[in-house]
């Protein structure tokens, strides 16, 4: 750009940059006023033209201070309407142009004039970035907050958890004589594992439960908004049964993508917790603990023994965390209104009355697959899921599918607790919620 070109820019923003002006001013001295026309060589032939340093009219002065709030375009424009790169003096009196706040306007060099449509014709559009997608700070958070409070309610429910396995699972256990006689009740469960093993026994298989249950429920509070998002159904816009559908389905995609990275820690908590001392008082245990469990099982049966009723866990955990998570994101909005809406108890009784629904619709199938688990080892197996079901039907009856339902409604306080807990804890802790745990 030719020095003639670059004081006539410098004079339409004089009012802006006036120590630019001062400055050049001082260097040309009277070589500013009334200058000939200038061949710039270097412009294609073009001729650029001013007649004098002018002080800038206030109509010009709003328009600058207007293209300059608006952070318009880093280049400057030539007389011809082609975009041209600052001087060199310019960007070093004004500052880095391309990383300061301060950008340049566009505003042509020779046509300066008090018309403030410039200003719409040259002005940039001003951009509003959208809100970014969940990042890994909220991801962690999520992780966190679930596991936390899972482990923590699993633990104070972890007497009626063993006592819901012994009674599911006794039949197995009696064909393998590890029980003498079947359990009468939950109380002549509890009873008979005090006296036979002692009040601390409750807790046997605790341990693997919250290594397996912290991932379990972290991962699934963290990938159902992940589905939740991936779904994106609209209540307003989709209508209330496709969105209660993809609240459903997102429940159920984020337990099952969960269910292959710990359903052995989930099979040796099983084996751990049905594994009562044989039937004589004072007789000896299967397993040691969960190293235990991992090396007999790798030893008979191998990887696979690991992953016994795995086919029939996935069709179960699809349908209770379906109903788990769909239910309670779907109802609590509809049902949890007005001063139930904060509530903590009302809350923590919409999810024991969810937890419970889902927890007898997939019992059956939760009942199948833990046989299915109980059976690695062992000389006699299923052969399939479907044999399993038969069997127990044609052998033990229907009755036989929902052993130990009572004592799971029990144990569905815990589940309550975590989704209710987990909004309330939230809450306490910053202040709003996260959304994971079925705001």
């Amino acid at each position: 750009m030719s020095p003639s070109a670059q004081i006539a820019s410098s004079s339409t923003f004089a009012s802006v940059f006036s120590s630019l002006r001062t400055r050049r001013e001082r260097e040309r001295g009277s070589e500013v006023l009334s200058q000939p026309p200038i061949d710039d060589p270097s412009s294609s032939g073009q001729i650029k033209m001013v007649d004098q340093v002018q002080h800038p009219t206030v109509m010009q002065k709003v328009a600058g201070q207007l293209l300059l709030r608006t952070s318009l375009s880093q280049d400057m424009r030539g007389c011809d309407g082609a975009f041209q790169r600052p001087a060199l003096s310019q960007r070093r009196a004004y500052g880095n142009y391309t990383n300061a706040a301060l950008n340049y306007s566009t505003v042509p060099a020779c046509r300066a004039s008090s018309d403030l449509s410039m200003v719409a014709s040259t002005a940039s559009p001003v951009f509003v970035h959208a809100p970014a997608e969940k990042g890994f700070g909220s991801f962690a958070i999520d992780f966190l907050m679930g596991g936390v409070s899972a482990a923590v309610s699993k633990t104070a429910a972890a007497p009626i958890e063993r006592v819901k396995l012994l009674i599911q699972n006794q039949d197995e256990m009696i064909k393998t004589g590890r029980l003498s006689e079947p359990y009468k009740g939950i109380g002549d469960c509890f009873k008979r594992t005090m006296q036979d093993e002692g009040v601390v026994s409750l807790w046997r298989g605790n341990t693997a439960n919250v290594i397996r249950y912290f991932p379990t429920q972290a991962l699934n509070f963290a990938f159902k908004d992940y589905f939740k998002r991936l779904f994106n159904f609209k209540k307003d816009r989709d209508g209330y049964w496709k969105w209660f559908a993809g609240n459903l389905a997102s429940g159920g995609a984020a337990g099952a993508s969960s269910l292959l990275f710990v359903y052995s820690l989930d099979y040796a908590r099983t084996r751990l917790a049905n594994d009562a001392k044989a039937a004589k008082k004072g007789g000896e245990r299967q397993f040691n603990g969960l190293v235990d469990v991992y090396r007999k099982t790798m030893a008979s049966d191998g990887i696979a023994g690991l992953y016994r009723g795995f086919n029939i866990s996935c069709v179960g955990i699809i349908v209770y965390r379906g109903l788990y998570f769909g239910m309670y994101d779907s109802l609590k909005p509809v049902l949890l209104t007005g001063s139930l809406q904060d509530s903590f108890f009302a809350s923590f009784a919409l999810g024991w009355l969810i937890t419970n629904g889902a927890g007898l619709a997939s019992y059956p199938i939760d009942t199948v697959r833990r046989r299915m688990m109980m059976t690695s080892g062992e000389a006699v197996k299923y052969k399939s899921s479907l044999d399993a079901f038969s069997q127990i039907l044609k052998n033990e009856g229907a009755k036989s599918l929902f052993k130990g339902a009572g004592a799971n409604i029990l144990r569905a306080v815990a589940g309550a607790g975590v989704l209710a807990g987990y909004d309330k804890l939230q809450l306490i802790v910053f202040g709003k919620k996260y959304g994971s745990g079925g705001a």
